[in-house]
């Protein structure tokens, strides 16, 4: 069972919005399909900061980590900031470890159908069209294992900067799957035998997706507010077993990749 003992670190606090950095298995919202007691970003904030209402302005899944942004107590400012996510005013970036060798950089615009939850959704509308969706992403680094996957006797994965400009359910997951070149960790769209892989081979049993940063415009003061997340010590771990230890740099300082 998934234990979070302690809070979130705070990426960025004020008296309007207020970023977490939430770890890979954690709930943002409670689940249909989880026990009540599952813990959860809005019953930890709530814990936290008794007598505060908090918005969910967008969302990560649950095995994505990385930064999250809430509005608190205005209804207003949360109504300001969701347009902003659906007029694509809002910077999202991610990196991601996905099987196979990417080109140096590309574009995925690939509309995506309406996925629904049997559990939350039981009685949703499956017939809508598909919808647009447009991710961008950069290659940063390659490597190729000497472990045996299938007929393949070696295994290759590249490590992506990933830049969203639509915000469709599973959007990078599902686009990265259409490309050929699944999430590593991704047990509904990805591949289980990469995924085991990286479970024996590197104790793994997370989804390697992190949303590493986050730019917005401050729905009170009108500024621009940049939010970064560091990556974990898990998946600084795994980059210094792939080779990728330049990228440790991006503990203390996430632009340098930039």
């Amino acid at each position: 069972m998934d234990t979070f003992t302690r809070f979130p670190d705070i990426l960025y606090e004020d008296d309007s919005l207020i970023a977490l950095h939430k770890p890979a298995g954690l709930l943002v919202h409670p689940s249909w399909i989880s026990p009540a007691s599952t813990p959860n970003l809005i019953s930890l904030l709530k814990q936290q900061f008794p007598g505060d209402t908090f918005h969910t302005i967008h969302r990560l899944d649950r095995g994505t980590s990385g930064v999250i942004l809430f509005v608190r107590n205005d209804k207003e400012a949360a109504k300001v900031m969701h347009q902003q996510f659906l007029d694509r005013q809002v910077s999202k970036t991610y990196l991601c470890v996905v099987r196979g060798w990417t080109e140096v950089e590309g574009t995925i615009d690939y509309a995506l159908r309406y996925e629904k939850d049997r559990y939350s959704e039981p009685f949703a509308n499956e017939d809508k069209a598909p919808r647009e969706a447009v991710t961008h992403y950069r290659t940063l680094a390659q490597v190729e294992l000497p472990i045996a996957v299938g007929r393949y006797p070696v295994a290759r994965y590249s490590l992506l900067e990933v830049k969203p400009e639509t915000g469709r359910k599973h959007q990078i997951r599902r686009h990265m799957k259409h490309i050929m070149h699944p999430l590593v960790g991704d047990t509904n769209h990805g591949e289980g035998r990469h995924n085991r892989l990286f479970r024996d081979h590197f104790s793994i049993h997370r989804l390697l997706l992190m949303a590493t940063e986050l730019t917005v415009v401050h729905p009170k003061a009108l500024r621009k507010v940049h939010i970064s997340a560091p990556l974990d010590e898990e998946v600084l771990s795994l980059f210094e077993k792939l080779g990728w230890g330049r990228l440790s740099e991006l503990a203390e300082n996430p632009q340098l990749l930039y």
